[in-house]
C-alpha cells in the first residue's frame, strides 16, 4: 500500500516523539512491502515563529492533500503563560480539527500487566482495564461564540451542538462497539444542561438500530468518580467534547503514563493521529521524552487504512518493550541511560527481528554487553 504520510511534529518533544513513530512505521513499510512517503510541515508555536500563523495555509493545503496526518504536539511557556496573547499555539490544532471535519477523537485506554504497578490505582481495580474514548472533537464550548464584557468583569462561552453533529460520532462508537464487548456509555450532564438532554435523545434513538450493544448513562461527574473505582465496567464511553477532553487525561492515570496514551481524530475523509501529552517543553532535546503514545498512534493510523497485522506488529513489539523495561524514565526511573531513540530503535528492530529482540538484544542494544 501507498501512503503520503503529512507530519506535523509541533513544538517541544513533539518532534523527538514524532520522528520514532516514523523510524518504526518505516521498518514496518520495510517489512510488509508498503510505501509510506512523509512530508514535514509546521504547527503550532514553530509555525507561529516562522510564519505568525500556528497553522500556515501551505500546512493545512498539505494535510488536505495526504491520506493522513500525524500529528506531534503543540505549546509553548511563551504563549502558555499569556493570557494577552493573541495569536497562540493550540488555535493551530483547532483549527485544523475544524477544517478537515475531524469530528470523532478516538482513545484507547488500556492497562498494561507489564506496568500495573506504575499506576497510582491499586492494580486489582484497574487490571483488565481496556477501555474506547469516543470524544467528539468540532462542537461544543471549545468552539461556541465566546464573550467578555467592555469592562472585562463578565465572560461567556456557548455551548452548542447540533443532531447532525451528534449522530455522526455517535455511529461511530457503536460501529466500534459491534467489535469490542458490545456496550457503549454516554457520559453527560442532562440533570443540568439542554445540550446534554439532546445528546441523550439523540443517542437513544440511535442505539434502536443497534440492538445488540447495551447503552448505559453515566453524569460526568459520576463518570469520573467511576472511571477510577471500577474502570473495568467501561467499553466504549461517548461524550461531548469538554467532557471528553477531561475523562479521557483522567484516565491516563491507568496505564501509569500519559505518555501511553495515542489517539485517533477522525472525519468522514481526513484522519490525525498523535499522542494526547502535551509538548513537554522542559523535556525538549534531553533525550527523555516516551515515545510509545506516538508509535501507539501510528498502529492507529494503519488499522485506520485497514492494516491490522501492521499494527498488530507494532502492539507487541510494545507490550515486549514493557515487559523488557526498555523504556523512558517516566515508567522506570531508574532507567537514566535509555533516551527516546533508544526506544524506538527497539520497537524498530522487534519488528524486523521479532524472535531476537530479547533480553541479551536489549543488554547489547543499551552497551551493557558485547555478547549476543
Amino acid at each position: 500500500m501507498k501512503l503520503e504520510i503529512a507530519v506535523l511534529p509541533g513544538d517541544g518533544i513533539g518532534p523527538e516523539v514524532t520522528a520514532e513513530s516514523i523510524k518504526v512505521l518505516k521498518a514496518i513499510a520495510l517489512e510488509f512491502d508498503h510505501n509510506f512517503i512523509f512530508t514535514h510541515a509546521p504547527v503550532g508555536a514553530t509555525a507561529i515563529d516562522s510564519h505568525n500563523d500556528p497553522l500556515p495555509e501551505e500546512s493545512l493545503s498539505l494535510c488536505r492533500q495526504t491520506d493522513a496526518i500525524l500529528f506531534g504536539a503543540i505549546g509553548h511557556p511563551k504563549y502558555d503563560n499569556d493570557p494577552n496573547a493573541a495569536v497562540r499555539p493550540e488555535q493551530g490544532l483547532l483549527k485544523l480539527r475544524k477544517e478537515l471535519g475531524l469530528y470523532a477523537n478516538i482513545r484507547p485506554v488500556q492497562a498494561y500487566d507489564a506496568l500495573l504497578e506504575q499506576s497510582p490505582l491499586k492494580k486489582e481495580r484497574i487490571a483488565g482495564t481496556d477501555i474506547s474514548i469516543f470524544r467528539e472533537l468540532t462542537g461544543g464550548i471549545y468552539f461556541g461564540e465566546k464573550h467578555l464584557s467592555e469592562d472585562g468583569q463578565q465572560a461567556s462561552d456557548l455551548c452548542a451542538y447540533s443532531v447532525e453533529e451528534i449522530e455522526r460520532i455517535t455511529r461511530k462508537a457503536f460501529e466500534a462497539a459491534q467489535h469490542r464487548r458490545k456496550k457503549v456509555t454516554l457520559v453527560d450532564k442532562a440533570n443540568v444542561l439542554e445540550t446534554s438532554r439532546l445528546w441523550r435523545r439523540v443517542v437513544k434513538d440511535i442505539a434502536t438500530d443497534y440492538p445488540e450493544v447495551e447503552l448505559d448513562f453515566l453524569f460526568v461527574d459520576n463518570a469520573a468518580m467511576q472511571l477510577i473505582l471500577r474502570p473495568t465496567q467501561f467499553d466504549v464511553v461517548l461524550t461531548e467534547n469538554l467532557f471528553g477532553d477531561v475523562i479521557s487525561d483522567e484516565a491516563s492515570v491507568i496505564g501509569g503514563s500519559i505518555g501511553l496514551l495515542a489517539s485517533a481524530s477522525v472525519g468522514d475523509r481526513h484522519a490525525m493521529f498523535e499522542p494526547i501529552h502535551g509538548s513537554f517543553p522542559e523535556g525538549a532535546g534531553k533525550g527523555i521524552a516516551n515515545p510509545l503514545a506516538s508509535i501507539l498512534s501510528a498502529a492507529m493510523l494503519l488499522e485506520h487504512f485497514g492494516l491490522y497485522s501492521e499494527a498488530g506488529m507494532i502492539k507487541t513489539a510494545v507490550d515486549r518493550s514493557l515487559e523488557l523495561k526498555i523504556t523512558t524514565p517516566d515508567l522506570h526511573p531508574e532507567n537514566t541511560q535509555i533516551t527516546t531513540s533508544k526506544v524506538g530503535d527497539f520497537i524498530e528492530d522487534f519488528i524486523s527481528h521479532p524472535n531476537d529482540s530479547n533480553i541479551n538484544f536489549a543488554n547489547v542494544h543499551l552497551g551493557q554487553s558485547t555478547i549476543i
